[in-house]
């Protein structure tokens, strides 16, 4: 019977979990602050402690559901009240700036030149003075403006005017036909039949990915 409450409890604990983490909204690691980062861990402990307990399971689950609340009323009072994120979340800090790195930001950032270094190699700059402005975010991360001279040329520069891009359709996954998509693309299946012989392949079931473009290219991926 015990093998069977853990089972229960557990379900109940990733219920949770998903209950929670549909309210807090799907951020990526490095999107977190350092409040979303730390009740991030402790409500995976406490979930795991949910898991396990099987005597009275209503009091880590009241506790995931609070720390739950407590980030869900923060990030909330941020997006409504855009002046409280500096004392929530903290703000950014200018690290370097036409040349100059600043000290008392770096102190204030809790970073140290080391650190400072490692991050502009990350972004590709292992030379300073290819840095007009590096900005520390209140994520952690490290936002790099080059200077004129070291950022890549854009065809503005070139005078050029490039045609827009646009996103591919996706006609065909894994052997499949994706009905919808081809519809909206204004095509059918004769038309995709037709491409797929003119590439030498019997049908669709032979192409792992099919994609279209706005001028009805068909670029085809096949199954191995």
């Amino acid at each position: 019977m015990d093998i069977f409450k853990v089972i229960l409890t557990s379900l109940f604990s990733v219920l949770i979990l998903f209950l929670i983490a549909k309210i807090m909204g799907h951020r990526q690691v490095s999107q977190l602050d350092f409040f979303d980062y730390i009740t991030g861990i402790t409500i995976g402990s406490v979930a795991a402690e949910l898991a396990t307990e099987l005597e009275d399971p209503w009091k880590p689950a009241i506790a995931i559901l609070i720390y739950g609340t407590a980030a869900f009323m923060l990030n909330l009072i941020t997006s409504k009240f855009p002046k409280s994120r500096k004392y929530i979340n903290g703000s950014p800090a200018i690290i370097m700036d036409n040349g100059k790195i600043y000290r008392r930001n770096m102190k204030k950032a809790k970073l140290d030149l080391s650190e400072f270094l490692m991050m502009c190699r990350e972004q590709g700059y292992f030379d300073l003075n290819d840095i007009q402005t590096a900005v520390f975010e209140n994520n952690g991360k490290l936002t790099v403006l080059p200077t004129s001279t070291s950022r890549p040329a854009t065809p503005e520069d070139l005078n050029l005017t490039p045609k827009a891009d646009y996103i591919s359709t996706e006609i065909i996954m894994d052997g499949r036909i994706l009905d919808e998509n081809l519809k909206r693309a204004g095509l059918d299946l004769t038309w995709l039949n037709k491409q797929l012989k003119a590439e030498g392949y019997k049908n669709a079931k032979e192409i792992y990915l099919g994609l279209c473009d706005k001028d009805n290219n068909l670029s085809l991926f096949p199954l191995k």
